[in-house]
């Protein structure tokens, strides 16, 4: 799965509400400066991401977008899942499905369980970060470290 501009462009529409909406809604035109991202693009994303939770809006004048809850309790995981729709890196590692559509070995193919153990490895790191993690990562200028949750078999 290659992420696109709606995972990369999504989190940090969420990392700039964390920022500067802690105090008072953020107008989407604000952060679409400051991103350099289209504001028609912008609004896409924010349906999804308000239907999902992670983010609400308020109405008129001073309105604008706040996160729905806690930066501690928003992972990059479930920003890429919002936005993504499909959550593995290929078709056939969907765990319960017995073809992918693509080949008609999926129930019986070997190399399948590579694919699911990287989607899992993926998403394991992508739901270590959490929003508050990288805000304060911004602070102090460190990088993250995606730790393994579990061992490899």
């Amino acid at each position: 799965m290659r992420l696109t501009t709606k995972s990369r462009y999504g989190t940090r529409l969420v990392l700039d509400i964390g920022v500067y909406g802690a105090d008072k809604p953020v107008p989407l035109g604000d952060v679409s400066k400051r991103q350099n991202i289209s504001l028609k693009y912008l609004e896409q994303l924010t349906v999804k991401l308000r239907n999902a939770g992670l983010i609400k809006s308020q109405r008129g004048a001073s309105g604008g977008h706040m996160l729905a809850k806690p930066a501690r309790d928003i992972t990059v995981g479930m920003i890429v899942r919002t936005l993504e729709g499909q959550v593995r890196i290929t078709d056939c590692a969907e765990d319960q499905k017995d073809s992918c559509g693509i080949c008609n070995r999926a129930g019986d193919c070997l190399s399948r369980w590579v694919w699911i153990k990287a989607s899992n490895a993926m998403f394991d790191c992508l739901d270590s970060i959490t929003v508050e993690q990288l805000l304060t990562m911004a602070k102090e200028e460190s990088q993250p470290v995606c730790k393994e949750k579990h061992a490899p078999s």
